[in-house]
């Protein structure tokens, strides 16, 4: 394999995190959750003043599977043709060859302009707003590390607020009604889940066996760090309780390329916007959506430890690294994966032991374990925010262990689901109530609600009760803003400085320049990390063309 390029390190590869919103209007239970997903990105739009870009969808290639070969369009369920929504393509064959790095494109006749498209927006930070089925979407631009993640995650909270507002001011489309609300969770607790998803590029040598064998004990146990909680049991929370994970209940399956149905632990779409003989794309999307900071980062830097810890095994083992694989390889779950899952997330106790191949394990036992087996590598690399993520880690499963056995401790200004858990059973006490109270699933609801008056986790925050990791001022301005080191700069800095820009997506850009017969078409690079030399020359070049042509 031709290794030139980036690199990745143990907390440094590309990523990037999706978030579906769940929306409403209150006191409209009839409202069309589509048109509403499709006010509030126009509303973004108008009052953000953003370009109007079109996502361009050359390229996208939702079928490919990590498994190898691509399914068939003919029997591929409607929720994963996500590459053109206004028109089908033909089952089976190759992808298409990558483009030279500049092209052109026939421009599109009237009538083809004239169509309805699908409500969508690429964003001056790079990142992308747009409906997904019934839910607005923001897709964050890709960024290098576990911090970055969390800042341009969290931006996107801060786009859907403004949205809010913009539509409570009449700011939005015409006729578009005031009051949507949306929500940063992942259910409605009526049998709905929608999405929140990460994306991470792995060398693509690393056997996909080796990488779901690996994973699979990992993504089952990494909620104890990473859930936001949930009150209700079951797709329909047709049982009381409190569980740890919104999304565990609604994962079916062990391996599958499907997102929206009999879900996966792990996701097998392979479409890496990236060279895809050196990467693969790994698509987690049994995660939840956090509003607090230390999940949101550990979910990111412990996959990152654990990605970079299977290919330094892989590619340049030593004895000891070969060790510690082999140790982490029996964790492999002997039951089923799936209902160990349910179970670790219906357990707040955190006393559920996993039959694993050493035997029964606790969820935290098991993350410890994952732990242990990279912190010597890591060490090694003497990379100080792998050391700061070492620690943090390490640091959450000490508060965890704590609280579950005396209730003490900083967990619950740590871990969010821990948090929820306890203002819920606070009220449930005072109440003498059991976990069917209505008021518990509200204050649920409430968790989630991105509005700034009514968000239990902005009063929490305002009296210090959530470790947070980067300051207001850092998430507001990468709500405009791209991040640096990856190609997202050049996407977000040429959308927002030239006009000339129509079409834009993960991998390219598309230039309508006055007085030039064809469209043209800008191929961004194949390394996701770009640094600032080469931005630099690319936006300069982006210049020159998008000059009108003279006669």
């Amino acid at each position: 394999m031709n290794d030139i390029g980036f690199q990745p390190g143990p907390v440094t590869r590309p990523v990037g995190l999706e978030t579906e919103f769940g929306v409403l209007r209150p006191g409209d239970p009839y409202a069309n959750p589509v048109i509403l997903s499709s006010q509030v990105v126009e509303a973004y739009c108008a009052c953000a003043d953003v370009p109007g870009v079109r996502w361009d969808y050359e390229g996208e290639d939702p079928l490919a599977d990590l498994r190898g070969g691509r399914l068939q369009r003919s029997v591929a369920h409607p929720s994963q043709l996500t590459d053109d929504p206004t028109r089908l393509a033909p089952s089976g064959g190759e992808a298409d060859p990558p483009p030279a790095p500049w092209g052109s494109r026939a421009r599109p006749s009237a009538a083809e302009a004239a169509l309805p498209r699908a409500t969508t927006a690429v964003l001056v930070n790079g990142a992308r707003l747009y409906v997904d089925h019934a839910h607005p979407e923001y897709s964050s631009p890709e960024v290098l590390t576990p911090r970055d993640a969390l800042v341009w995650d969290r931006a996107g909270e801060v786009v859907a607020r403004r949205a809010m507002t913009a539509l409570s001011d009449g700011g939005g489309s015409a006729g578009a009604p005031e009051g949507i609300v949306l929500y940063k969770n992942n259910v409605d607790g009526k049998g709905a889940s929608y999405g929140s998803h990460e994306n991470y590029l792995v060398r693509r040598d690393v056997p996909f066996e080796e990488l779901a064998a690996v994973l699979t004990p990992f993504l089952v146990t990494r909620p104890v760090l990473a859930g936001a909680g949930r009150v209700g049991i079951g797709q329909h929370s047709q049982r009381p309780g409190f569980q740890i994970s919104q999304r565990a209940d609604y994962v079916e399956s062990e391996i599958g390329l499907q997102t929206t149905f009999n879900r996966p632990i792990i996701n097998t779409r392979d479409e890496p916007h990236a060279n895809g003989a050196r990467w693969r794309r790994l698509h987690v999307i049994n995660g939840d959506a956090n509003r607090f900071d230390v999940p949101i980062y550990l979910k990111v830097a412990t996959t990152d430890l654990l990605l970079w810890f299977l290919e330094q095994a892989h590619h340049d083992g030593t004895g000891a690294l070969r060790d510690a694989l082999t140790d982490l390889n029996r964790l492999a779950i002997t039951g089923d994966p799936v209902e160990a899952h349910w179970a670790v997330s219906h357990d707040p106790t955190l006393a559920y032991e996993l039959p694993t191949r050493s035997g029964p394990m606790s969820a935290l036992a098991v993350q410890r374990t994952y732990l242990d087996a990279v912190a010597p590598a890591v060490r090694r690399s003497a990379d100080p925010e792998a050391q700061r993520a070492l620690s943090l880690w390490q640091q959450s499963l000490g508060a965890l262990e704590q609280w579950s056995r005396d209730g003490s401790g900083p967990a619950a200004h740590l871990v969010e689901w821990v948090a929820k858990y306890e203002l819920c059973e606070g009220l449930r006490r005072r109440s003498g109530t059991g976990w069917d109270d209505p008021r518990l699933a509200a204050l649920d609801i409430q968790w989630a609600d991105l509005r700034p008056g009514s968000s239990v986790v902005d009063k929490l925050d305002a009296a210090g009760r959530i470790h947070r990791l980067v300051t207001e001022s850092e998430v507001q301005r990468a709500a405009d803003a791209p991040p640096e080191g990856t190609r997202a700069a050049i996407r977000g800095t040429a959308i927002n400085r030239f006009p000339q820009i129509v079409g834009a997506s993960w991998t390219c850009l598309v230039l309508d320049v006055p007085g030039h017969p064809e469209l043209l078409r800008l191929r961004l690079p194949d390394d996701v990390a770009v640094g600032a030399d080469e931005t630099v020359t690319i936006l300069e070049e982006i210049g020159r063309r998008a000059a009108p042509e003279r006669d």
